[in-house]
């Protein structure tokens, strides 16, 4: 039986804590950090270890080989594997544990699928969907504006406050993962849109009151992720989408029209929030299928031979 200082429960307890109070993690991704440990506390228990000591490598690959036979996907798996990592690295700074018995293992293997993008007109169709004839209609066609302007994640959109909007110039102030605070530019549309809005419809919303929130829901608090997301879903249908569409569709379609237009990476990444530019590239990978499906469908050699193209040539 661990000490109360070696048993992975309570170790995994102050890592959470680490993760929320000194590197100033969401809630919801310490959730997800403290749900893929749970599982792995609860998997070495069944072997009969609870001390975060006596963890070796054997231990985690028979952990893996247990989530692979529960059917996890690979991407899921990975992100088990970075779960434990973390942690262990935690244990050996903190001076828990002379080593990281996950350190070595390698992840599982993964196909990177490349993100659902619209095109422009749909974007266009998409964000007239919800009028301009309400209040709401009116703060919804702000919202799908900016998140296709600036590229926000849905709880950085969600998340500004009336402060966040500077007009001249055009930017908002973000403030993304692990509380990094980033500045993006607002387009002139988005800007009109959010200006009718704050004139027009926010001061007629129910329960807004002195609220800070930028974008209210009911009772003047910030509009909820998953009220976004549905809103998104019904005027997708509105819009004659057929696309599964999420906010993070607009975010996809942000990243690639500037990169279709010219924009480089490097500014691609910044305005994003993207740590690592490794995760901006895939919108390269989109903008290069979308060549390939233009070059098929436009070149006379691309899917078929010309009628009047000779088998070889005569001798």
């Amino acid at each position: 039986m661990a000490t109360d200082e070696q048993s992975i429960d309570g170790l995994i307890d102050q890592y959470l804590d680490v993760l929320k109070v000194e590197r100033g993690l969401s809630p919801r991704t310490v959730s997800a950090y403290g749900s893929d440990l749970a599982v792995l506390s609860a998997f070495c228990a069944a072997q009969g270890c609870d001390d975060a000591l006596a963890v070796d490598r054997a231990l985690l690959d028979g952990f893996l080989s247990h989530l692979h036979e529960r059917g996890l996907s690979p991407r899921s798996r990975a992100r088990s594997l970075s779960a434990v990592r973390g942690f262990f690295k935690f244990l050996v700074l903190d001076g828990r544990r002379p080593d990281n018995p996950a350190g070595r293992i390698r992840a599982p293997k993964q196909g990177r699928k490349l993100p659902d993008v619209l095109s422009a007109e749909q974007v266009a169709a998409l964000i007239a969907a919800p009028g301009t004839e309400t209040p709401r209609g009116l703060r919804d066609t702000a919202m799908l504006e900016l998140v296709y302007s600036s590229g926000l994640r849905v709880s950085e959109l969600c998340g500004l406050e009336l402060n966040s909007l500077r007009a001249d110039p055009p930017i908002l102030v973000v403030r993304g993962k692990g509380n990094k605070e980033r500045i993006v530019p607002v387009g002139p549309l988005a800007l009109r849109a959010i200006f009718a809005y704050l004139e027009q419809g926010r001061p007629l919303l129910p329960g807004v009151g002195h609220s800070p929130a930028l974008f209210p829901g009911r009772a003047g608090k910030p509009l909820t992720r998953q009220a976004f997301w549905k809103a998104i879903k019904r005027y997708g249908l509105l819009a004659g989408i057929s696309e599964d569409l999420s906010p993070h569709t607009m975010r996809h379609s942000f990243a690639t029209h500037l990169l279709e237009g010219g924009a480089d990476l490097r500014s691609v990444q910044a305005m994003l929030g993207h740590a690592d530019i490794a995760t901006t590239q895939i919108y390269t990978h989109v903008s290069n299928a979308r060549l390939r499906d233009v070059h098929r469908d436009a070149h006379p050699r691309a899917t078929r031979r010309r009628a009047d193209s000779p088998e070889q040539d005569d001798p």
